[in-house]
């Protein structure tokens, strides 16, 4: 056990008190773990666009004061009663969703979206006892998608928490967390291209080229990318992209666009923005008979999509996916190795590097679009 076990550590964590405001470093109280937790080190954490989203507060639950930051590294500093599958001195990645292995999606080799730690955007509070794990001066401060990495410190159900190689780089893999097995998994896990095969990529942001990574990998011969901002697709090659289409330049539908450039249509299609028009073209641009669509992006709440039943009839393949398919107990220690191995390359996501006394600097660089993933380093 470590020295610390069963005591509170207090320590800096980058607190947001008000929407859309600077973070404020800040010494805060963390509480040992409970039954089924973990408390971990974060060594490395990383900026991911959700965090900017629930930041913002522009139309989700405000939720202040608060602790954000779900994609890190670290090491499990000590566990809390019932936790075997960890000990103090892992390695590990917290995730926002979890594997409590007990209920039927966890039970279900299809499904990864478990009944008891699927993502709660609204929650504050751990589930065991509906209480926070930090204070500042005694006032409780709300955690955020059950991992709040923006701390030194932090509190995790336990099977939220990957024990990983003990030899992994936490300054890569710790953007595995979230946004890139998203884009990854939705490609190699779902949509499933095979070598030779056409895809097209909707939305060339993180997720979307974590994507075309995918595809790369899977070795589709035509990676098409789609998106309204044509100073993305230099980048986009760096991911195995090699055709590019902006909608925005054609005076037809771009579904029409790309089948008239596949002879018909694409193999597979994936659609990481969010946009419901997105999302029609998508499954609109994949060939009969064998095309499947992927459905990634978070659409608003009124949204809806419509499409014409013949098109599911010609035999195309509509689908959707939480988090590429990946159960983050059971398959984030192998996509890992997959870095390991050369076969998955992490470091081109990565493009600024700051401390964590810098931390606003990250917020600022992804606000302006020049960042995929900023690295934060937790100790200077």
């Amino acid at each position: 056990m470590s020295s610390t076990a069963g005591q509170v550590i207090k320590c800096k964590a980058a607190v947001a008190w008000e929407a859309g405001k600077p973070l404020v470093i800040e010494e805060v109280e963390v509480a040992p773990p409970q039954a089924g937790e973990v408390r971990l080190k974060i060594l490395f954490t990383s900026l991911c666009h959700t965090d900017v989203y629930f930041w913002e507060a522009k139309g989700q639950t405000p939720l202040f004061p608060r602790i954000f930051g779900h994609e890190a590294g670290g090491i499990v500093e000590s566990v809390g009663e019932g936790v075997t599958h960890l000990k103090p001195g892992d390695k590990a990645l917290p995730v926002f969703t979890g594997e409590c292995g007990e209920c039927p999606h966890c039970k279900s080799e299809e499904s990864n979206m478990c009944n008891l730690l699927r993502i709660n955007t609204d929650r504050g509070v751990m589930i065991n006892d509906n209480k926070s794990r930090f204070l500042i001066k005694g006032q409780p401060v709300h955690h955020f998608v059950g991992t709040s990495t923006f701390s030194e410190y932090t509190v995790v159900h336990a099977g939220c928490v990957a024990k990983i190689n003990p030899d992994a780089p936490l300054d890569k893999v710790c953007i595995l967390s979230c946004g890139i097995c998203t884009g990854l998994g939705a490609t190699v896990n779902v949509a499933k291209p095979k070598p030779g095969s056409s895809v097209a990529i909707f939305g060339l942001g993180a997720v979307g080229l974590a994507a075309a990574e995918g595809a790369r990998i899977s070795g589709a011969s035509r990676i098409i990318g789609v998106d309204l901002v044509s100073s993305r697709f230099e980048l986009a090659k760096k991911f195995g992209v090699n055709e590019f289409v902006n909608p925005k330049d054609h005076d037809k539908p771009v579904q029409q666009v790309i089948a008239e450039m596949t002879n018909g249509g694409v193999d597979r299609a994936v659609e990481c923005t969010g946009s419901i028009q997105a999302m029609i073209s998508a499954f609109e641009c994949v060939h009969d008979g064998w095309g499947v669509a992927v459905l990634v992006g978070v659409p608003s709440k009124d949204d809806a999509f419509k499409t014409h039943p013949m098109n599911l009839l010609n035999e195309r393949t509509l689908k959707g996916t939480f988090y590429g398919n990946y159960k983050p107990r059971t398959d984030l220690p192998n996509v890992v190795e997959k870095y390991m191995k050369g076969e998955l390359e992490l470091e081109k996501f990565i493009t600024h590097t700051v401390p964590f006394s810098e931390i606003n600097k990250a917020f600022d660089l992804m606000l302006k679009g020049e960042s995929i993933r900023c690295i934060i380093k937790m100790e200077e």
